[in-house]
């Protein structure tokens, strides 16, 4: 893993989403009205982890994506304010995916997701080009990606093109649901050759059948070179060869909407590896973005200024 900086550019590949987030107080009511405030803001795991990178200040952030015609030009418009570089596909057949995000206020601002993913899993080997490596140091790719035959195909080639290239891998398994219904003995070998592993907690017990995070953890990183296990208040874990080699805490914050703060975490911490700390200090950062990013509505940073 990075001792020194890494020269070039975090490309991130993955979904990019509208989300609807619908913030409520106690038990939906079935059959009738249930008060909630409603905003719609831009979203999606790869999205979200591009923005919380490029907040690091001489971080360059580029992001493939696919999206529809609908909301193509919104949707780049709200990248480029967070400073990343959208390389977009639109997809004039469907539309851009959307995830109503159901936050209960009185149940520590835990989601519930309701996922159309539209175009985002649409992205094909036919929409990766070697080029799109010309002047990365880093490849990161969201985990829904796995979760249909087409972009599972372009996880393959990007793979590929990456080890030839040498250039480090990182993966976030993004959904313990779409995981286990892909399978998760399928995993592994969707997975070959990645460097770095981000799940949740969740995540990382299902891929293991473990039921103690730190014990997850260190399975997994007897297939995965550094694997961080990322558990919301109670901080993150970070494997390697077998065994945790560090627990990091998490950084304390009000709730308001979990929507994205792994996707923080994420982001801030490749930006950190990037720039050349270590893994435990990078995880520090990411526990500094995702208190950061449950303070306020939505999985993004704040535009910049």
């Amino acid at each position: 893993m990075p001792e020194s900086v890494r020269v070039g550019a975090l490309l991130v590949v993955g979904d990019v989403i509208t989300d609807v987030v619908a913030r409520h107080r106690g038990r939906l009511a079935p059959g009738t009205d249930t008060a909630a405030v409603i905003r719609t803001v831009p979203g999606g795991a790869g999205a979200n982890v591009a923005c919380w990178a490029a907040r690091r200040e001489g971080t360059e952030v580029r992001l493939v994506g696919r999206v529809g015609a609908d909301t193509a030009a919104w949707h780049e418009r709200e990248l480029t304010a967070c400073g990343v570089r959208p390389l977009l596909v639109v997809d004039g057949r469907v539309p851009t995916g959307t995830v109503i995000c159901l936050v209960d206020g009185d149940a520590a601002a835990e989601r519930t997701f309701l996922t159309d993913s539209g175009a985002s899993m649409r992205l094909g080997p036919g929409d990766w080009s070697d080029a799109l490596l010309d002047g990365v140091a880093w490849l990161h790719l969201s985990g829904y990606l796995l979760f249909a035959e087409a972009s599972r195909a372009f996880v393959a080639v990007a793979l590929e093109a990456a080890r030839a290239r040498g250039v480090p891998v990182s993966l976030d398994p993004a959904s313990a649901g779409f995981l286990g219904a892909l399978g998760i003995d399928r995993f592994p070998a969707l997975v070959e050759g990645v460097d770095v592993l981000l799940p949740s907690r969740d995540e990382a017990c299902l891929l293991t059948g473990a039921s103690d995070a730190a014990d997850a953890a260190a399975r997994l990183s007897r297939r995965v070179p550094l694997v961080v296990v990322k558990r919301g208040a109670e901080g993150a874990l970070i494997a390697r060869s077998g065994e945790v080699c560090a627990r990091v805490p998490a950084v304390p914050a009000t709730p308001r909407d979990t929507t994205g703060a792994g996707d923080a975490f994420t982001g801030a911490f490749l930006a950190a590896l990037l720039a050349g700390a270590e893994p435990e200090q990078a995880a520090k950062e990411g526990c500094r973005a995702g208190a950061q990013a449950v303070e306020q509505t939505g999985g993004r940073p704040p535009a910049r200024t």
